[in-house]
């Protein structure tokens, strides 16, 4: 695949993966009762770590010796992106809302643009900069449903701290995944980064095993995991490595803006929820904005 078939495939997985991402949000929100937030996580790594080695085993095993030599920035990478921001999520979201998850996850890429710019050196313009704060804007009118006055009204919750957490982290992983060169291809990388991850989970899942007042298994809750392994995790995943590396960290940060979008037109597709003005002034902020920061410059 030559440079521009690759920025063109780039550029469609931005606007496909938040629909992958968005499922991840059901799943948090059916979990409660069927599995345990770190049981659920671990159950999503290692089904996806699985997915992710079934076509590069071989190369995983000619790389070994580097792997090995490597391993302490696969443990950070799996920690950040796969316990932190797994089971963390899943936890917040029990004690916090939805509007502050939404305004809370709309700081990462603001932070992501900022340091790709200061720590990786990616080039960011004026331009640029603009299509950040029209998303912003955007993604804050969905939040808010139009309501600007009701910043003022905010009430933080205890899981507003663990989403916080995973905001932070997710904008680590981001960085340290573009930063961290690696000789493995990007499905071969994300197998050990996700066997990392479910390694991480793997104690804490014991230790709800041991404190739960519920069976530790039920066919409902392994299904989550499955899903959650497949489409939020492998598939997601996937697409957001391929994207890092072909559009670099702060371009691929604005699709965090199109999620409140994605989840708005999927409840009203899949649960006919009323889509309302504030869905679409939004939308108006969005996709221009997410242009302005994905157009590729001039040469």
């Amino acid at each position: 695949m030559d440079t521009a078939a690759r920025h063109r495939l780039a550029l469609i997985l931005l606007f496909i993966t938040p629909a992958l991402w968005s499922v991840n949000a059901l799943i948090a929100r059916k979990a409660p009762g069927m599995i345990e937030p770190h049981q659920l996580a671990l159950g999503r790594w290692l089904l996806a770590s699985a997915l992710f080695a079934w076509g590069s085993h071989a190369e995983i095993w000619a790389q070994r010796r580097q792997v090995l030599v490597d391993w302490k920035q696969y443990l950070v990478l799996g920690g950040l992106g796969m316990w932190i921001c797994g089971a963390w999520v899943y936890i917040g979201g029990r004690t916090t809302s939805a509007a502050n998850i939404g305004l809370i996850y709309s700081i990462s890429p603001v932070l992501i643009v900022l340091a790709s710019t200061l720590w990786l050196g990616e080039r960011f313009t004026l331009r640029q900069a603009l299509g950040v704060l029209l998303a912003l804007g955007g993604v804050l009118h969905v939040v808010l449903k139009g309501q600007w006055s009701a910043l003022l009204s905010i009430a933080f919750a205890p899981g507003d701290g663990w989403i916080l957490a995973a905001t932070v982290s997710w904008t680590l992983y981001s960085l340290l995944l573009r930063r961290w060169t690696s000789p493995l291809g990007v499905g071969a990388q994300l197998a050990v980064i996700s066997l990392a991850g479910a390694l991480i989970n793997l104690p804490f899942a014991l230790w709800e095993t041991l404190q739960a007042t519920t069976p530790a298994f039920s066919l409902e809750g392994g299904v989550l995991a499955l899903i959650a392994a497949v489409i939020p995790g492998y598939a997601a995943f996937l697409a957001h490595s391929i994207m890092q590396r072909e559009l670099g960290a702060a371009r691929v940060s604005m699709l965090l803006y199109l999620a409140p979008i994605y989840t708005a037109a999927m409840a009203w597709l899949v649960l006919g929820e009323p889509l309302y003005g504030f869905h679409v002034w939004g939308m108006a902020l969005v996709l221009p904005g997410i242009y302005l920061v994905t157009r590729k410059p001039a040469s």
